[in-house]
């Protein structure tokens, strides 16, 4: 719970004109409000009553009723009384972890994740299907296969609490049949598939479709932890490279859903030649240079917690990743103010650490002058931020206000 001066100070730092803390008394208004406490209370953590009037400037009876309604449909539950203050305990309302349930669906281009996630982002179970390339037909067969059993493992009177299927996928996938070495004539069938509406119709639930970067970038803002940047660029690691861009707090997906599309950026490579980014800083850069060097790399794929990968590889391959993202970043902050850049992938935690470091460093060893570099720091929600930032969307859509991720429904 947030102690009364520490409500005030969330209100002084947003500002009193943010439309994110702003509500409004008026009864047509409820489902914004209760959005709004929602968002509030996944934010910052249980709050009493008092601290979300104080943040909001709601009325002290419209926040308890909103409260009481959200506890009333499972969303909140009560904390311990605090007492020793004077007046009434405060009593800290947080988040009900069985108050809703969604599905988030990753497609890759090596592998597809589906996951059941509770409404505190907590993957209940977790689904992969590892292949050579991705087809919309495998896709729904995995999901076919996978998803009732996961609805089956909830108990019977929680199933009715699911809130819709999230999807994240690169988009135009086939685009990257030369990178993946893939058939033209079976990528090609994701041109006439409607993935989203067959997918509604197996599930018989809400849909969303997200660039899967986006995604990604959207779960660190539901999910993550820490002190959220108001404006970050965010670069997350996958075959290719590909990012998301919060803007003044908002996820900002752009006019086709595919904004800070990262990977087409120029930047140097190691020759002296301009590359794309994608060319210099994506893992399937590391795959091929291990195949060249006799090393499997296979395993790069089933799962992040440990690369076998030789010393001298994966030493080249960080430093051309870094010096890439350096020049990607200096390019963004020529125009955008950015306050931070967030590094993730599917990788584990120890090498994302060293090339956040060797970003940094890579980075204020390039000419600054005229740019207020970001502070260069790690992602917080890990090699799952796609998969999870899949089920990020359906919650979005039900229980946040407008700052969150979006996506296509159905």
């Amino acid at each position: 719970m947030i102690p009364p001066g520490d409500a005030a100070a969330i209100a002084d730092r947003t500002g009193p004109d943010d439309p994110v803390l702003r509500g409004t008394n008026q009864s047509g208004m409820r489902a914004q409000n209760e959005r709004l406490v929602l968002t509030l209370v996944r934010q910052h953590g249980a709050l009493a009553k008092s601290d979300i009037a104080r943040i909001t400037g709601l009325s002290a009876q419209t926040v308890s009723v909103i409260m009481r309604a959200l506890e009333q449909d499972g969303l909140l539950m009560r904390g311990a009384p605090q007492r020793g203050r004077i007046g009434q305990p405060s009593i800290p309302m947080s988040l009900a972890p069985e108050g809703a349930f969604f599905f988030g669906l990753k497609i890759g281009r090596r592998s597809a994740d589906l996951t059941l996630v509770n409404f505190l982002g907590q993957m209940q179970r977790l689904e992969r299907q590892v292949y050579r390339y991705p087809t919309p037909g495998a896709v729904v067969d995995f999901v076919a296969a996978t998803l009732p059993r996961m609805i089956a493992d909830l108990p019977a009177e929680l199933r009715g609490r699911i809130g819709g299927l999230g999807v994240a996928m690169p988009f135009q996938l086939w685009n990257w049949v030369q990178s993946l070495g893939a058939p033209q004539s079976e990528m090609d069938a994701w041109r006439s598939r409607d993935i989203q509406a067959e997918l509604a119709a197996l599930t018989d639930m809400p849909v969303f479709v997200q660039n899967d970067a986006t995604a990604a970038c959207g779960a660190e803002l539901v999910f993550g932890t820490g002190e959220r940047p108001k404006d970050f660029l965010y670069f997350y690691f996958g075959t290719f490279i590909g990012g998301g861009l919060v803007l003044n707090g908002q996820l900002f997906t752009g006019r086709s859903g595919n904004a800070a599309g990262v990977g087409p950026i120029p930047v140097p490579g190691p020759d002296g030649q301009t590359r794309r980014l994608l060319d210099v800083a994506s893992m399937s850069v590391l795959a091929d240079a291990m195949e060249a060097a006799g090393e499997p790399s296979d395993h790069l794929w089933a799962q992040h917690q440990s690369w076998r990968v030789s010393p001298a590889v994966l030493d080249t391959w960080l430093d051309g990743a870094a010096r890439g993202l350096a020049h990607a970043i200096l390019s963004a902050a020529a125009l955008i103010e950015l306050e931070a850049v967030l590094i993730d992938g599917w990788m584990p935690a120890s090498i994302r650490a060293e090339l956040t470091t060797r970003t940094h460093a890579a980075l204020h060893a390039l000419d600054l002058a005229g740019i207020d570099p970001p502070a260069i720091r790690e992602g917080t929600v890990g090699a799952n931020a796609r998969v999870l930032g899949a089920a990020a969307i359906p919650l979005s859509q039900r229980y946040l206000i407008d700052q969150y991720a979006s996506g296509r429904d159905t």
